[in-house]
């Protein structure tokens, strides 16, 4: 990964276009708060949102999207096909309500957003009608571990342009990454802060006073070098500001080592290894 970074630098896709390499998330935002949210980051140089139907603030994402007066063309706009709405009909008529509440004709990534047993290669198909109709320039998944992408690349025309799980220093499944850069998609990072259960960490903060950073800072720079694209989430515009603030220093060869040390399989979110 080029250290070189900056809030708009991107990666691109294995499908027809380019993610920056930092978004913001809005899960657990509720409308108001989401609105304000999203409009802080776009002021602040922030061009990736992602949200979900499930989140049930599209419409304020939207909204905030179209007031703060940012080009569509110019932010890249991600959500999520619910579990209810899994298999194909259910699919295509989700995104259809999605990009109502969104106040958009498309989006430029839609993910399934969970590996839903007996649905998911449904679903899939539907997406990939939804990116030939242009109601989404990307598709990818989220939650899915390798054996649920090799379930779904057995009978999948398009390769998911991305795989969003949750990934931080303390939870690596360093093979699922491995086959995900082996097949061309895109890892995202979602939790990259653990949901704050390790910032207190004695190592983590011991490197934050080396850097001068805050201990989510150090979280957020090393996924970024480690390659992830990454979705730290808040309602905060001081936070939003402190998690943008990670392009202006890089961490050592030897730090990063260090940091990629601490795996413990710690899990914060709902644990999609279960899942058949």
């Amino acid at each position: 990964m080029n250290l070189e970074l900056n809030i708009s630098s991107k990666v691109p896709t294995n499908q027809s276009n380019s993610v920056p390499l930092l978004g913001l998330g809005v899960w657990k935002s509720r409308p108001k708060e989401c609105y304000e949210a999203v409009q802080a980051a776009l002021e602040l140089g922030y061009r990736h949102i992602d949200t979900a139907a499930i989140y049930g603030n599209e419409k304020e994402v939207g909204a905030a999207i179209k007031d703060s007066g940012i080009k569509r063309t110019d932010i890249f706009l991600v959500t999520k096909l619910w579990n209810a709405d899994q298999g194909y009909e259910e699919a295509l008529k989700a995104i259809d309500v999605s990009l109502q509440k969104l106040g958009t004709d498309y989006v430029d990534m839609y993910l399934i957003h969970f590996p839903v047993s007996g649905k998911r290669k449904d679903s899939w198909k539907a997406l990939e009608k939804s990116k030939m109709d242009g109601k989404a320039k990307s598709i990818g998944v989220s939650n899915f571990m390798v054996s649920h992408l090799e379930d779904l690349l057995k009978e999948s025309s398009i390769v998911p342009a991305m795989n969003q799980v949750e990934y931080h220093p303390f939870l690596q499944d360093t093979s699922l990454k491995e086959y995900c850069q082996k097949k061309g998609i895109l890892l995202e990072a979602y939790s990259p802060l653990a949901h704050g259960q390790k910032l207190e960490d004695e190592r983590l903060t011991t490197l934050a006073k080396k850097y001068n950073k805050s201990n989510a800072q150090i979280l957020i720079r090393w996924s970024l070098q480690s390659g992830n694209v990454v979705i730290p989430k808040s309602k905060n515009p001081t936070r939003i500001r402190e998690n943008a603030d990670v392009f202006g220093f890089t961490i050592s060869p030897e730090d990063m080592i260090e940091i990629t040390s601490w795996n413990e399989n710690f899990r914060t979110c709902w644990d999609p290894t279960t899942v058949e």
